[in-house]
């Protein structure tokens, strides 16, 4: 199937060569022709019904008019700079969009798509240092938009393995986990001197889990950890071949740990109940399973599209607004970069993941509705702190689910026009021309940004403690 431009221009390339006009075409096909100029245009999809009318007129076939390859190459050129001013490097520039007109001679086209190529190779040249994670990021979240972030496969294996220790619903216990582990024959050690850049080792000679003796600061459970190192045995990882795959098993263990800390029968059966009463809320299912407030918002976008006919979005964000974490299957227009990665992008300060941070209370979620040009959202967030920085976790849904949903009844109302940069991020014109050349801000940064990926034999690891922290640990009797 081509994409809505290169349907409208094969429409109109095959309705030029039968020398028919937009009204002659229109009044055959029993078709207003501003419906068929839109059509052709790019700015509507046809039904079926009216695309098999208009190949019987125009004398082709169906194929025909949805073949993917442009008509020609000026169609091939006036394609490629229609998508280009689509971009977000693009976008950036604030210029307007420039539509390519008949009377636009073919060499300023040609000229015009040349910039845009270059433009578009500094952008990505611009960061060539973390690229592989990013572009292996965003495959990733699409492969999981494309499932609903649902692992039937997954689910199953979560729920066969509590049931076998004998857990019935609740939260899932430290004991639970070592049962868990022992059918494995692995046993659970704390230790105080793991690696700086791991958050738990899997000893497969020893037959060990080491985690740390207490919880990791940002939610990241010790029950979790345990058993996010026992995913990679139940799901047959092996040694990672690059980066993406590396991540796929990251994502994967973090679903199979998640999976046994809320299986998904019992936790099905939780929101069900909740959405019947008309009152789901993140923090009810957090503390019904002992959970931190992240997991429970991740696993609720794992169940919610697939048991209770819901999309949604959910968003981790730091104190600055630069997104952490991002999924969505409900059409919020994420912030992206030119590779179309939204980690380290800042989102609207508009929106909740934002807003929620200015209440001077924050005990309790924070609930909002956002209109963008997306649609109206209804979003719930929740803040937090590590010792590094704040953040903040949302889920989202339509206007039209917030039926569902504690908090409907706030009067809390944004409107964001992002990606549109006078939303937030360009300054009002008067001001700019008033501080120009007057004032000066330091930036802050993250300095790992700067840095590439460590490149050991496990992604992220530094091989050398990783080896050392093992060899110190290999004699010992694990206690």
């Amino acid at each position: 199937m081509p994409d809505l431009s290169t349907l409208g221009r094969r429409v109109r390339h095959f309705r030029t060569e039968a020398g028919l006009t937009l009204e002659q075409l229109g009044r055959d096909v029993d078709v207003a022709p501003s419906q068929l100029s839109l059509i052709e245009n790019g700015r509507r999809e046809p039904r079926l019904t009216l695309l098999s009318a208009l190949a019987e007129r125009l004398d082709v076939t169906v194929g025909d008019l949805l073949d993917a390859a442009p008509p020609s190459p000026r169609a091939a050129l006036e394609i490629e700079l229609e998508h280009a001013q689509e971009g977000a490097a693009y976008r950036e520039l604030g210029l307007p969009e420039l539509r390519a007109t008949r009377g636009m001679p073919d060499d300023v086209l040609r000229t015009l798509v040349g910039l845009h190529r270059e433009l578009d190779r500094r952008a990505r040249q611009a960061i060539a240092t973390p690229e592989e994670a990013r572009r292996a990021n965003t495959r990733q979240r699409l492969r999981m938009q494309s499932l609903d972030n649902h692992v039937p496969a997954i689910e199953s294996l979560a729920s066969e393995d509590v049931a076998a220790v004998g857990h019935a619903g609740g939260a899932l216990t430290h004991r639970t986990v070592s049962l868990m582990a022992a059918r494995l024959g692995l046993k659970i050690v704390h230790a105080d001197d793991l690696p700086h850049s791991a958050r738990c080792v899997l000893d497969l000679e020893n037959g060990r889990i080491y985690i740390p003796p207490a919880s990791i600061p940002g939610g990241h459970g010790l029950r979790s950890l345990a058993l996010q190192a026992m995913a990679h045995i139940r799901l047959g990882h092996g040694e990672p071949t690059s980066y993406a795959d590396f991540l796929r098993q990251r994502q994967d263990a973090s679903y199979y740990a998640a999976a046994c800390l809320m299986p998904e029968e019992p936790a099905v059966a939780f929101l069900e109940r909740a959405k019947r009463e008309r009152d789901i809320a993140i923090e009810d299912f957090r503390d019904a399973f002992g959970v931190t407030h992240e997991a429970a918002a991740l696993r609720f976008s794992n169940l919610a599209t697939v048991h209770l006919g819901m999309r949604l979005h959910f968003l981790r964000a730091a104190g600055d607004g630069a997104v952490v974490r991002a999924y969505e299957n409900d059409g919020l227009p994420l912030p992206v970069d030119v590779t179309g990665a939204t980690e380290g992008q800042i989102v609207c300060r508009h929106w909740s993941a934002r807003r929620a941070f200015a209440r001077s209370t924050r005990t309790t979620e924070y609930f909002q509705y956002t209109d963008t040009p997306a649609g109206t959202f209804f979003e719930a967030t929740q803040t937090g702190a590590t010792e590094a920085e704040e953040f903040s976790i949302t889920i989202g849904v339509p206007y039209s689910d917030s039926k569902w949903f504690r908090g409907r009844e706030t009067q809390n109302h944004e409107v964001s026009r992002c990606p549109d940069l006078s939303c937030c991020r360009r300054p009002d014109a008067d001001e700019a021309l008033r501080w120009a050349g007057r004032a000066w801000a330091s930036a802050r940064v993250h300095a790992h940004i700067f840095s590439p990926l460590p490149r050991g034999t496990y992604p992220g690891i530094d091989d050398r403690e990783l080896y050392a922290f093992l060899d110190a640990h290999s004699g010992d009797d694990g206690d």
